[in-house]
């Protein structure tokens, strides 16, 4: 009796125990479902979001990122095409036979390679033809697909941030996705709730630098809702979620002139140019008209270790000859040489194994012929005369040495805001060598060993001859625009810190760039649509082991009234071969002169210039 009593005694306290369990598990559900559907857990999640995401795809019209535009509100960063979308959770409802090959008829696509897509869709996709590319549609045809109702398939107007064919993309750059960056850049909003770790942050150009700016409030999307058997959810079935922001995003208005960029990138690639770059400066002010960097970049299909994304317009290299330029400014800015002031270059130059690229020598020749024919014997006794301080100093006054770009003290709580993120800074002589150094002094001269200089800083370092001896910062965004065009803040054209040259030693320098192209190194561009003043180079490099030249041409154009700085850099060129970069700098002065012509007869830019 009393064995049987504790066996119903512990059966009643176990009943009692897993009623009591059950009590609980029913009075928690209920909670859940009824209390905390929109506030569960510590996390805040939405219960009824998330139930009805599970059964959700979604395609982005737009990422809801602001826009870079050119001088003239031209987007930079993609533009609107109509696609047709496949969304692969309403497959099911793929019944109708006849409609659906109607689809295919009307986007001139084959059926089998469209059910296929979409059946093997695992997220909603746009049609692409053979080549991969989407299947652009005409506003005829979105309206047709549209009037057949096809669940899961329908014509949309989306905006890729980068399409094929873009230019400028290295000043523009990359985003992509990368939790370390937005822990790094945004800690407060992410701790907010106000960005995800999946936000796509700038990696690249201006993508990166105006990143904070450019990031938008909420996405473009149409999505669609099923349920657990693939049938489409009455009332849900297709939504449309748009940002009804008025202010948001902000968009960023560059100086860049899109024909002039779009023209200077054809004649890159038509001339072959595989490494460098081109930077085309306003002389009235160092506005940023056009950059072009080589190897092309696609930011769509950037791969671990690519540097493609890199802008050689802002890296520095060893600039050969172009330096020359601040050796003959140091020399007349102290008169410590005049422009007829002769030198005997006889081929070599003492101990160091040093000589002149004519091997015969120039025999005696001013320091404006030495300029004009490039004579390293000419120049290396002018920089012992100089001295390593003094081409230094003068250095210094053109900006090299330091980052030239444009730079705000500060801007919404950023402290030295660069417009250009990556600029390099360059330099003159290496902090272990000593500037008085013989060796050292007379590669310094010539543009080698320790100097470097970005083609941004070269073309620069033309603008303050051109302007006079005044230095500038190259400004390369003046606008950050409200989404209905009003004004953010603007960034105005400013001088540099950079000291600058006084203006007789910038005339002298003018004639004596003049000269360089009616009787030195660039003769061939005599053949130009505008008289050219400049400066050639060839600094000695090696690749892979293998001996090379960087190839650079500086200058202005027209010579007497200049309108634009120019600096061309073809990098790594094997040895021997065709000065590349003076033939690129024709071909840029002639569609900047074909350009202003045209744009000069009727207001707007030619649609095609010459090759």
């Amino acid at each position: 009796m009393h064995k049987t009593r504790q066996i119903k005694q512990r059966s009643t306290l176990a009943l009692f125990l897993f009623t009591l369990l059950w009590a609980g598990l029913v009075a928690r559900l209920g909670w859940i479902q009824v209390v905390a559907t929109h506030h569960f857990s510590d996390h805040d999640v939405d219960l009824v979001k998330s139930a009805v995401k599970q059964r959700e795809q979604t395609i982005k019209l737009s990422s809801g990122r602001g826009e870079i535009v050119d001088k003239d509100g031209v987007s930079l960063t993609g533009k609107e095409e109509r696609v047709l979308a496949l969304f692969p959770l309403a497959r099911k409802n793929l019944l109708d036979e006849k409609a659906f090959k109607e689809v295919a008829r009307i986007i001139a696509q084959p059926e089998q390679r469209l059910r296929k897509q979409l059946q093997t869709a695992r997220q909603p996709e746009i049609a692409r033809n053979e080549k991969g590319e989407p299947v652009r549609l005409t506003t005829e045809q979105m309206a047709q697909i549209n009037r057949l109702a096809l669940p899961g398939i329908v014509a949309i107007t989306v905006a890729e941030r980068y399409q094929e064919n873009e230019i400028a993309r290295q000043v523009v750059g990359y985003i992509h996705q990368s939790p370390e960056l937005v822990k790094e850049r945004y800690l407060q909003e992410w701790k907010a709730n106000q960005m995800t770790l999946a936000t796509q942050v700038g990696a690249s150009g201006l993508e990166k630098s105006f990143d904070r700016f450019l990031q938008g409030v909420e996405p473009d999307e149409v999505s669609y809702y099923v349920d657990g058997q693939g049938h489409l959810l009455r009332g849900l079935d297709l939504r449309h979620h748009a940002g009804h922001n008025q202010f948001y995003p902000l968009s960023v208005k560059t100086t860049l002139d899109r024909t002039i960029q779009q023209q200077l990138e054809q004649a890159a690639d038509e001339s072959g140019l595989a490494e460098g770059a081109i930077v085309v400066l306003d002389v009235t002010n160092a506005d940023i008209v056009a950059i072009v960097s080589r190897p092309q970049f696609d930011p769509t299909k950037l791969q671990a270790g690519d540097a493609s994304w890199q802008n050689h317009a802002t890296k520095q290299l060893a600039p050969g000859s172009v330096f020359k330029t601040v050796v003959a400014a140091a020399a007349l800015g102290e008169g410590i040489v005049s422009p007829t002031d002769r030198f005997l270059c006889e081929g070599e130059y003492g101990k160091f194994g040093f000589s002149c690229w004519n091997k015969a020598g120039h025999g005696s020749i001013t320091l404006e012929e030495a300029f004009a024919e490039s004579c390293n014997i000419a120049f290396a006794k002018i920089a012992k005369q100089v001295g390593g301080d003094t081409i230094a100093a003068y250095a210094e006054r053109f900006g090299l040495g330091a980052e030239v770009g444009h730079v705000t003290a500060a801007l919404f709580k950023q402290e030295q805001f660069r417009q250009l993120s990556g600029e390099e800074a360059g330099r003159v002589f290496s902090p272990a060598v000593s500037r008085e150094d013989e060796g050292v002094l007379i590669q310094t001269a010539i543009g080698q060993r320790d100097v470097r200089m970005t083609p941004l800083q070269a073309a620069n370092m033309m603008v303050t001859v051109a302007n006079g001896g005044r230095v500038y910062q190259p400004r390369l965004v003046s606008h950050i625009l409200y989404r209905d065009g009003g004004n953010f803040f603007t960034f105005e054209s400013k001088p540099s810190p950079a000291k600058g040259i006084d203006p007789v030693t910038a005339y002298k320098l003018r004639r004596m760039m003049r000269q360089v192209v009616e009787n030195g190194t660039g003769k061939l561009l005599q053949q130009a649509a505008w008289s050219v003043a400049g400066k050639s180079g060839t600094a000695e490099t090696e690749k892979n082991g293998e001996p090379r030249n960087h190839q650079w041409f500086v200058g202005y154009a027209p010579a007497d009234e200049p309108r634009y700085a120019i600096a061309v850099v073809a990098e790594n060129r094997p040895n021997g071969s065709t000065h590349l970069a003076t033939k690129l700098f024709k071909s840029v002065v002639d569609r900047l002169a074909f350009h202003d012509h045209t744009k000069s007869l009727d207001g707007t830019a030619g649609a095609s210039l010459p090759k």
